[in-house]
C-alpha cells in the first residue's frame, strides 16, 4: 500500500469580495503519496494555484475550513510557528513567476542560504556555503561560484527557475508543490526542469504536485491525474485513465482541443465555448459545467453532483458525462 504524504478531506477555500466569501477551492478531496506526481490540471482560474497555497496555508484573507492533513497533522489548525517549521523544511514549494519569487537587492548564494539558515541555526558559514554550492550543481547550474554572487536580474529566466527550485528542496522536503514550473520557458527548457523535477523526486522520495495546464505535460510526468473546473475536481484518476479513457465533459474537452501530431489539415481544433466564471458568478448548485455545453440537456445533469467511482480508482462529477458529445458527433449513442 502506498505511504499517504498528504490527505485533502472536503477542502473550502473562501475569499471576500464585497460583503460575502465565494469558495475559489471547492469542497475537494484528494491523496498524494509517497513518490507519487499528481498532477492537477484546468484552464486559469479554476482554482489551482489557490488549492497549491491553501495546501501551503499561504492565504492570509482567506477562509480555510476542512482538513489538510500532512503526515497524519491537520495543518489548517496549525500554529504559525509550527508553519513556519513545514514550510521550506518538511513541504517545499516551486512558485510559479520566478523573478517575483526571488528578491530582487539579496544575491543568489544568500537567499539559498537563508532557507538553510532558517532550519538548522547551528550550521557553519563553510557548511552553509557548500551546501548552497551543493544544491546549485544539483539543479544543474554548472558555474555555480559564479551565479552564487549573481542578482537574480542577472540570470535567464530558466536559471532562475532552477534557483527557485533549489531553494524549494534545499532541506529535503518530503512533499514538492510545483505551481507551472514551467512558464514561459522556451521547450527545451521546459525538458530540462521537467528532467529535474522528475530526479528529485526519486532523489529526494518524496511526492509531488505539479500544477499545471499542459497536457503534454501532464503526460510525460503523472501517475495520477486531477482536473479542476471552477474550484472542483471534476474528474481524477490515473494519467492512463484520465489521458486515455476521459470521461467527464470538460476533460475531453481539454483533450479535444490539443493539436494532434497525426490531424489531417482540413480538420479543426475543438473550441472550448465561454470561460470559466469569475468568483462570485460560479454557480453553487448543479454541473458548473453546464453553461458551456447547452446543447445537452438539462435533465442529463445531476442537482448536487458528487464524485462517483466508475472504475476502481477513476473518479467523475455528474451524470452528465453519460451523455455528453461533441456538436459536430451529433447525439452519443
Amino acid at each position: 500500500m502506498a505511504d499517504v504524504l498528504l490527505e485533502l478531506k472536503n477542502l473550502k477555500t473562501s475569499f471576500r469580495v464585497k460583503d460575502d466569501y465565494f469558495a475559489a477551492v471547492d469542497d475537494v478531496t484528494l491523496t498524494v503519496n509517497k513518490r507519487e506526481v499528481l498532477a492537477v490540471v484546468g484552464e486559469s482560474g479554476c482554482g489551482k494555484s489557490a488549492l497549491a497555497y491553501s495546501i501551503m496555508k499561504l492565504h492570509t484573507r482567506a477562509q480555510v475550513e476542512g482538513k489538510i492533513e500532512f503526515k497524519g497533522e491537520d495543518i489548517v489548525t496549525a500554529t504559525p510557528g509550527r508553519l513556519t517549521q513545514l514550510r521550506g523544511k518538511e513541504m517545499g514549494m516551486i512558485f510559479q513567476d520566478s523573478l517575483s519569487a526571488l528578491n530582487p537587492l539579496i544575491k543568489i548564494g544568500d537567499q539559498i542560504a537563508e532557507a538553510i539558515y532558517l532550519h538548522d541555526q547551528k550550521i557553519s558559514k563553510s557548511a552553509l556555503k557548500a551546501r548552497v554550492m551543493e544544491l546549485l550543481t544539483q539543479v544543474g547550474i554548472h558555474r555555480a561560484e559564479s551565479v552564487y554572487i549573481q542578482y537574480p536580474h542577472q540570470l535567464s529566466g530558466g536559471m532562475r527557475q532552477r534557483v527557485v527550485i533549489a531553494m524549494a528542496i534545499a532541506n529535503s522536503p518530503d512533499l514538492l508543490i510545483a505551481d507551472e514550473p514551467t512558464t514561459a520557458l522556451d521547450v527545451t527548457i521546459q525538458a530540462q526542469i521537467l528532467d529535474l523535477i522528475r530526479k528529485l523526486r526519486d532523489d529526494l522520495d518524496a511526492g509531488v504536485i505539479l500544477i499545471t495546464h499542459d497536457l503534454g505535460v501532464v503526460a510525460e510526468m503523472a501517475d495520477r491525474v486531477a482536473v479542476m473546473y471552477a474550484g472542483q475536481i471534476v474528474e481524477i484518476g490515473t494519467v492512463y485513465d484520465v489521458m486515455e479513457n476521459p470521461r467527464h465533459p470538460y476533460t475531453r474537452s481539454l483533450l479535444h482541443s490539443m493539436p494532434s501530431a497525426i490531424a489531417s489539415k482540413d480538420e479543426k481544433l475543438h473550441v472550448i465555448e465561454g470561460v470559466v466564471p469569475s468568483l462570485p458568478l460560479i454557480p453553487r448548485v448543479g454541473c458548473r459545467f453546464k453553461d458551456r455545453m447547452d446543447w445537452i440537456p438539462e435533465s442529463a445533469h445531476e442537482a448536487h453532483p458528487t464524485l462517483k467511482e466508475i472504475t476502481p480508482g477513476h473518479f467523475v462529477r455528474c451524470s452528465c458525462y453519460q451523455h455528453f458529445h461533441f456538436p459536430e458527433e451529433g447525439v452519443n449513442a
